[in-house]
């Protein structure tokens, strides 16, 4: 067969009758160690280990029982080169899950089903404030050692119980009505999602949940949030499972985990999102007057920020069923602009603003 050689990077014209086929070949070695570089090194952790004893007052725990992960270099490797020879341009990454080592030492848990890692919610909180972090820390310790009985619905309100100085809460923003203000327990909703971003992305039934109402930095990827204000908005799932559900809280560095102990069953989920649509720009800044701080002062009750919406769709299958379930779940997060109070005395107020007198809040979420 005869060769045609070039040099350069100007390539001659072929002989009459001569075609040129150009098929890529892609070195699944360099896209190997790319990936672990670049993704392996992010998603791998080892498994942890825990030891779990029952008490009068609930479960202590010795250890973390964080789920190690793995993820499976060669396969997405080879995927990765399918993908590129074929035009796709997403792929789901094979990493497979690795359980800790658990060593039950109550014979009430273990007749209870707790003997495996049934799944793990998880949120990052950096950039928080200090009494934020506080509110955090002491918000995920109610729930540690928690057991939610087969069958049950869990609240999420119920078991944080009452929010305020005398339960160690700080003061720290919060959002109420329009403004985002002081109050105690901010930050809670912080745990809230990272309880139910467990039970959501495992597939068990939600029965309460509502989406904050702006999109707030500590809860990306937008729709995965789940704002609680005591009493009037709480977060709830219904333990459907196989077994009772035995919580562990848990701090790592800006990470928050709720890792939820029990017996795995058939069900697999699968969640498709997020879709964002319906983008709108901050509104322009707003200033109003109000009898509420000292007056000749100026306090800065919100910040700059875009409205949109989300949707999320969850695939819940299970060998009982015949078909999947399907579910959506939509998020609506307004636009906000950057919002100023100015304190004045009643009767001086500019004749062409209105004064604000101190308001009765209808809470929102932190």
């Amino acid at each position: 067969m005869p060769l045609w050689r070039a040099d350069g990077n100007e390539v001659p014209s072929l002989p009459e009758g001569v075609e040129r086929q150009e098929e890529p070949v892609w070195n699944r070695a360099a896209i190997a160690t790319t990936l672990m570089e670049q993704i392996g090194s992010r998603i791998d952790r080892a498994p942890g280990a825990v030891t779990i004893v029952r008490t009068e007052t609930g479960a202590i725990f010795e250890g973390i029982g964080m789920l190690g992960r793995s993820l499976s270099v060669d396969e997405a490797a080879a995927l990765t080169v399918d993908a590129l020879a074929e035009g796709v341009t997403d792929i789901s990454l094979p990493v497979e899950e690795l359980q800790p080592a658990i060593i039950v030492f109550s014979q009430e848990l273990i007749d209870r089903g707790i003997k495996e890692v049934v799944t793990i919610g998880e949120s990052n909180f950096a950039g928080s404030t200090l009494n934020r972090r506080h509110n955090i820390a002491v918000g995920l310790a109610k729930f540690n050692g928690h057991l939610i009985p087969k069958g049950s619905t869990f609240s999420f309100n119920e078991v944080l119980g009452p929010v305020g100085s005398a339960t160690g809460f700080k003061q720290e923003l919060v959002i109420l009505g329009e403004k985002t203000l002081p109050d105690y327990g901010g930050g809670l909703c912080q745990v809230s999602t990272t309880a139910y971003r467990g039970v959501w992305e495992q597939g068990f039934p939600i029965a309460q949940r509502r989406n904050h109402s702006f999109a707030v930095q500590y809860y990306a990827p937008q729709g995965t949030d789940a704002t609680i204000y005591p009493p009037n908005t709480d977060m709830q799932f219904v333990n459907d499972g196989v077994s009772d559900l035995l919580i562990q809280t848990h701090v790592d560095g800006d990470n928050a985990y709720f890792i939820y102990y029990g017996t795995k069953d058939q069900r697999s989920t699968e969640l498709i999102g997020p879709y964002t649509w319906a983008r709108v720009p901050a509104p322009p800044e707003r200033t109003e007057y109000t009898t509420d701080i000292p007056p000749g002062t100026k306090r800065k009750v919100g910040s700059p920020v875009p409205g949109l919406k989300a949707a999320w769709f969850r695939i819940v299958s299970r060998p009982d069923t015949a078909e999947p379930v399907q579910e959506g779940y939509y998020s609506a997060y307004e636009a906000r602009p950057l919002y100023f109070q100015i304190g004045v005395e009643p009767g001086s107020v500019p004749s062409d603003a209105a004064i604000v007198a101190p308001p009765s809040w209808i809470p929102s979420s932190d």
